[in-house]
C-alpha cells in the first residue's frame, strides 16, 4: 500500500499551505484519512481526520478553526489546508490510512512518507 504525500514546504506566520495525500483506489474508498505531525522531540500526534465517506471530520484542539481536512474520493486524495500557520504548526506532517472508515480515534493502518511543513516567525 502507497500513499503519497506532498506541499510541504516554509511559509512564514500567518501564511498557507495545502498538503494533499494520494493512495491506491483500494485503499481510499474504505478508509478513514488521517493527518499526524511530528515535531523535534515531540510526541507524533493527530491532527485532523475525516471518514471514509467524508461525513464526518475531526481536529486537534490546536488546530481548530485553522486547519481543513478534506477528500476527494474520485481522486484518491485527501487534503489538509492549513491556514493562518504558526512557528509551532512547524514539524514533519504525515498522512495515514485508517482501516475502521470512522476517523476517531486518529489512528493508522498505512502511512505516508512525511513531508516538512516549517513556519517562521
Amino acid at each position: 500500500v502507497q500513499l503519497q504525500a506532498s506541499g510541504g514546504g516554509l511559509v512564514q506566520a500567518g501564511g498557507s499551505l495545502r498538503l494533499s495525500c494520494t493512495a491506491s483506489e483500494r485503499i481510499f474508498s474504505t478508509h478513514a484519512m488521517g493527518w499526524f505531525r511530528q515535531a523535534p522531540g515531540k510526541e507524533r500526534e493527530g491532527v485532523a481526520s475525516i471518514s471514509w465517506s467524508g461525513g464526518r471530520s475531526y481536529y486537534a484542539d490546536s488546530v481548530k478553526g485553522r486547519f481543513t481536512i478534506s477528500r476527494d474520493n474520485a481522486k484518491n486524495t485527501a487534503y489538509l489546508r492549513m491556514n493562518s500557520l504558526k512557528p509551532e504548526d512547524t514539524a514533519v506532517y504525515y498522512c495515514a490510512a485508517d482501516s475502521t472508515g470512522y476517523g476517531y480515534p486518529m489512528r493508522g493502518d498505512y502511512w505516508g512518507q512525511g513531508t516538512q511543513v516549517t513556519v517562521s516567525s
